[in-house]
């Protein structure tokens, strides 16, 4: 298994951080069953991939093997995004009869975690995970992780990730406020459900937390604490 250096540029956020944990700790309490997870939403930009990357490193982060699975083999950018500036295989090339399985696992530079790129686009991406090879390439690879987390292409934009959430125990449906409307999120949902698959929660993600009251008086209260205590961390470590 090739090893590759991933960037992670996103800047250190408390509430953001906090979000994820619960996150992963509601993930954990849906049941021993729920190990593939597709994460889908309306429309790109909403911070879909965000999501993705930080559930599976606060997974990888408390010891759990996690897989991060780029389904979006139409405009896959996740390399990009980490920064690998490398060339990777990728899960089309896979799907299409160019690469075995062998050559798409690469691990990272953090512990615990691998990832699986999208690879060059495919000229019929539905078609390519609607296959048995897809189905049980899923069902194989879950016996050798704890949690899989799938990246897929906006579910309001195409039909890919209801064709992925078939081969996933749960999903998750990201939401960015203000941008998508209750029906159309209510839509989108429905269609996910179709496939089978158990939708396990919404994230409200990009949430103005200097706007929002709620936020607000939670960082007026807490926030100086936790500042606090991040230096008082920060002075032991180089005691």
């Amino acid at each position: 298994m090739r090893k590759i250096a991933i960037k992670d540029i996103r800047k250190p956020d408390y509430f953001y951080t906090e979000a994820i944990k619960t996150l992963r700790t509601n993930i954990q309490l849906s049941g021993k069953s729920i190990k593939t997870i597709m994460v889908s939403s309306c429309f790109p930009n909403e911070g879909k991939s965000d999501i993705v990357l930080s559930i599976a490193q606060e997974l990888s982060s408390i010891g759990k093997k996690a897989l991060i699975i780029d389904g979006d083999i139409r405009k896959s950018d996740f390399a990009i995004r980490l920064g690998v500036e490398e060339e990777v295989v990728g899960l089309s090339q896979f799907l299409s009869g160019q690469a075995e399985v062998k050559d798409l696992i690469y691990s990272t530079s953090y512990p615990n975690l691998h990832i699986i790129f999208g690879g060059p686009i495919a000229p019929n991406p539905s078609g390519l995970l609607s296959e048995d090879l897809f189905r049980t390439f899923m069902k194989e690879i879950r016996n050798y992780y704890d949690y899989i987390i799938v990246d897929t292409p906006p579910i309001g934009s195409v039909i890919d990730a209801a064709v992925i959430a078939r081969y996933c125990d749960g999903g998750i449906f990201v939401i960015e406020p203000g941008v998508v409307s209750y029906k159309l999120a209510q839509k989108c949902i429905k269609q996910l459900e179709k496939s089978g698959c158990r939708i396990l929660g919404a994230v409200m993600n990009k949430v103005d937390t200097k706007k929002d009251k709620y936020y607000s008086s939670y960082y007026k209260h807490y926030g100086g604490y936790y500042q606090k205590l991040a230096t008082s961390e920060q002075t032991e470590k180089t005691q």
